[in-house]
């Protein structure tokens, strides 16, 4: 069976192949060596409408089908993996966690600015002693008025540093387990968080990992995502959807779309 890419989405893949491989891949070296952040980088793709591929237009994203939004990524990965891995995170779960659980009000006020990379989104779930089982997380929220307090240390969180919207997980109700694990959008100026040292890791390296800590951090109410005790399963829905199931919400591309990203492997 054979598919052809529509003309839009050769010229997006031809668009982001030249961009990549002229601005981004002659420094993807010296990034690597010297843990810069890619900020040049993520604000041409800002500027492009590559940082909110898939947020439809009405947020100010740029409405994007999924085969467009894979093999954009995949031109940018080829160029410089570092700075793909803080665009994936940015479109694949923090916008699309806002665009499905967020409230009008989240949506119109963050999605906007992630969409034209103002701002970087993260996500933070992993903790010293929950990995793969995000159940097992120590992380709390407690209400206090028109706000939660937050308390707990998140680990080896992508963009940490330099992301200026992060979802954050953690337990509203500890007999719940699972169940009691609530999501936040917690902005990067909130007292009570600081950012843990950077991660000396052996690879893509201009892409920031880092612990977060929370002390008595306070977030508004209304900056909750989703309801109280959905935050597991909207982060599981996610991490399952990327990428096989999400495509099955986005039908006919499904197919199409493995069969551009195996190319992309092959070539």
């Amino acid at each position: 069976m054979s598919f052809k890419l529509t003309e839009e989405q050769l010229m997006i893949q031809s668009m982001v192949r030249d961009l990549a491989r002229t601005k981004f891949a002659p420094k993807a070296m010296e990034r690597d060596k010297t843990k810069e952040f890619p900020a040049e980088n993520l604000k041409k793709l800002g500027e492009l409408g590559l940082m909110g591929m898939m947020v439809p237009a009405e947020y100010g994203g740029s409405g994007a089908n999924t085969v467009s939004y894979v093999l954009a990524l995949a031109e940018v990965a080829y160029a410089c993996a570092s700075t793909a891995v803080v665009m994936s995170v940015h479109n694949s779960i923090v916008c699309e966690s806002i665009l499905r659980y967020g409230t009008q009000e989240q949506k119109k006020h963050y999605l906007g600015k992630l969409a034209t990379g103002e701002i970087i989104g993260a996500f933070a779930l992993t903790e010293p002693n929950a990995g793969s089982d995000p159940s097992r997380q120590t992380t709390k929220a407690v209400f206090d008025g028109d706000s939660y307090i937050i308390n707990g240390r998140k680990r080896f969180t992508t963009t940490g540093k330099n992301a200026g919207l992060i979802i954050v997980t953690a337990k509203t109700d500890e007999e719940k387990r699972h169940r009691g694990i609530s999501a936040f959008l917690v902005k990067q100026d909130s007292p009570g968080f600081t950012v843990g040292p950077l991660e000396d890791k052996m690879g893509l390296r201009a892409s920031d990992t880092v612990d977060l800590i929370f002390e008595d951090c306070r977030v508004a109410a209304e900056d909750r995502l989703g309801n109280e005790g959905d935050g597991f399963r909207g982060v599981c829905t996610l991490l399952q959807e990327t990428p096989q199931r999400r495509q099955r919400r986005r039908e006919p591309e499904i197919v199409q779309g493995r069969l551009v990203a195996q190319r992309h492997r092959q070539r």
